[in-house]
């Protein structure tokens, strides 16, 4: 690994300290953690876009955790950075988030705009810090300082106050390591090239809609002259791949000329940077800036869409409303804050999408 990579040696460590494992380093240990933590699990059944009931090819948090953790890693092996890292965080990146997706969250937001809010990304960090309950001598998982880092992708400086050495880069708008940046990048291209495969598959988006996308559109022509006698479907998928190639393949080559201009040598260096070094190159970020923005319009604003998201607040709204007024009704593993709307915002963002419409349905 590169100098500038994270590493065990320049590791921060755990919050509280644990003898070394003689079969792993420590960022797969923390890996390994997460995948046999509960809230991996539920990932399965919370939603990408589509409402876990509206079919079974359709991404979940789940799987969308494994594609980002696929592409972190391959960004990570490329650039020479720490790839158990880069695949850790990206797993553990969604574990807080609400049942119904973006819609969810927004739903839990607002239940909470009077108790502090709830943020997705804190809630991850929540959840491998205290909701976790696997450990006879602490609770969470006592993750690395690395792995936590990583997780906390954006978080408002009010909270940050409160989170010590973790939160100070929100306040001083320094960098994390290059490991949780590439997630970030990952992220983004995972997400954007999937919900393109999953709204053609829905049905709510066509060829030509498609092909609006200027990225799309270059990839979908060449592939056709080359590929003829495929069907459409194969085309598409096809060019999906080229696309994520593209970016990947940007996002690697841009990031590597970057750290080289930076003149970087140690982790510490690039934590004291005020802007990313992971990124794509200036034409890469405008394409991907209009699948977006494309992608807004025509898949996230659809009726379709829309009507599953109205169903998502009145879901949530009459969720948290029911247990605020019941709260000895939530499961002892929750009861963990004074507070009891955060009691309620941390059992209702642990839900599925199944369990919370089922509760609705019995409510």
């Amino acid at each position: 690994m590169k100098p500038y990579a994270v590493s065990e040696q320049n590791s921060l460590g755990r919050i509280n300290d644990e003898p070394k494992s003689p079969l792993r380093n420590e960022f797969q240990r923390d890996r390994d953690r997460i995948i046999h933590s509960s809230a991996f699990r539920r990932l399965m059944y919370k939603t990408q876009v589509f409402v876990n009931h509206e079919g079974d090819m359709f991404r979940t948090r789940l799987t969308h955790s494994l594609e980002v953790a696929q592409i972190s890693r391959g960004i990570a092996r490329c650039l020479g950075l720490n790839e158990d890292l880069a695949e850790t965080i990206a797993l553990a990146h969604d574990l807080g988030h609400s049942p119904f997706g973006h819609a969810g969250q927004d739903a839990l937001n607002k239940c909470m705009q009077d108790y502090g809010g709830f943020e997705h990304n804190l809630q991850s960090l929540r959840v491998v810090d205290l909701l976790e309950k696997r450990y006879f001598n602490f609770n969470g998982l006592n993750l690395t300082f690395e792995s936590r880092e990583g997780i906390l992708k954006h978080c408002s400086t009010k909270n940050a106050k409160q989170l010590g050495a973790l939160g100070e880069r929100f306040i001083h708008k320094t960098q994390p390591s290059l490991e949780a940046q590439v997630v970030d990048l990952a992220d983004g291209i995972a997400y954007n090239i999937h919900d393109l495969e999953d709204g053609y598959r829905s049905g709510i988006l066509n060829i030509d809609m498609m092909c609006e996308i200027g990225l799309f559109k270059q990839f979908f022509s060449e592939v056709k002259l080359i590929a003829k006698c495929a069907s459409e479907k194969i085309i598409v998928y096809e060019t999906l791949r080229r696309m994520m190639y593209f970016l990947i393949n940007n996002v690697s080559t841009e990031s590597e000329k970057k750290i080289s201009s930076s003149n970087i040598s140690q982790i510490n260096e690039v934590r004291q940077l005020n802007k990313p070094l992971i990124g794509f190159g200036k034409d890469a970020e405008l394409e991907l800036t209009q699948c977006r923005q494309s992608l807004k319009t025509m898949l996230y604003q659809h009726k379709r869409i829309q009507q599953m998201s109205t169903q998502a607040h009145e879901i949530i709204q009459l969720l948290f409303d029911h247990y605020l007024n019941c709260i000895e009704l939530i499961p002892k593993d929750y009861q963990v804050d004074v507070n009891p709307e955060r009691a309620v915002a941390d059992f209702i963002s642990g839900m599925t999408d199944r369990f919370a419409i089922q509760l609705h349905k019995s409510l």
